[in-house]
């Protein structure tokens, strides 16, 4: 079954259908700026335009940067705050015209990750940890998700950080912003793991976001006393992991 995703992030809005059977795309990517301001209509927009580019699909689903409870949109982190509360789901459904799933982005890879990539198979407790504008996570325990954790948000007391944000000291936007090295950068993201390390005990931690693919440049600088590993997918598992929970939830209907 081809189930389109659709990946919303702070910089970029990105689709492809995808081969459920192998969870890989069955077609090239599409990917447009987020608009900017990223408030409701412009985003609702966009999204109409990228999934435009491909035959209409049975279902979609659709990762969102934000807590995601029963469809509405509960927290607008690095998006524009009219998301707050808004009805996304039924936003995103009126305006493609067919049955549309939203949940958190990084649990949509979270998902993937479990089921095709770097989590197949694992029991006992996985986090998978996105960078990328922010700080994104999904936890798991023997496989199930428990969804919409924050853990990009958890305050690292010490650190000095605008307004004591994980993801003000550690994220993607952070290295870019400040002109951190890869050194400078992967000694962050090791203090951070650590202090999630201290806080979950997990089995593993699962590298996501844009920087999966440079996992080479920065990893080794990250010592975590448990299993850290590259997401497998990288960055395209939330678009993986979005079309495959809008697929679980039209077959549970």
């Amino acid at each position: 079954m081809v189930v389109l995703g659709i990946d919303i992030g702070g910089s970029g809005i990105k689709g492809a259908p995808v081969d459920l059977s192998t969870g890989v795309f069955s077609s090239d990517r599409v990917r447009i700026e987020t608009p900017q301001p990223a408030d409701v209509p412009s985003v609702v927009k966009t999204v109409a335009a990228v999934a435009g580019h491909f035959p209409p699909a049975s279902s979609v689903g659709i990762t969102f940067p934000a807590v995601v409870q029963h469809g509405v949109t509960k927290t607008a982190a690095n998006v524009d705050a009219s998301w707050v509360d808004a009805p996304a789901e039924h936003l995103f459904t009126e305006a493609l015209g067919r049955p549309v799933t939203v949940l958190n982005d990084a649990d949509a890879a979270g998902v993937a990750e479990m089921e095709y990539g770097a989590g197949k198979g694992v029991a006992g407790l996985v986090v998978m940890v996105t960078f990328g504008t922010g700080i994104g996570s999904a936890l798991f325990i023997d496989g199930t998700l428990v969804p919409n954790t924050e853990l990009g948000h958890v305050h690292m007391s010490g650190l000095h950080l605008h307004g004591g944000d994980a993801e003000d000291y550690a994220s993607d936007r952070i290295r870019e912003q400040q002109e951190l090295d890869w050194e400078q950068w992967g000694l962050r993201v090791q203090t951070y793991l650590r202090h999630l390390h201290g806080l979950l005990w997990p089995d593993l931690i699962i590298i996501g976001g844009g920087v999966s693919k440079k996992a080479d440049r920065f990893l080794h600088y990250v010592d975590v006393p448990t299993r850290v590993v590259p997401a497998a997918l990288q960055n395209n598992a939330g678009i993986v992991g979005a079309a495959l929970l809008a697929e679980r939830r039209a077959t549970s209907a």
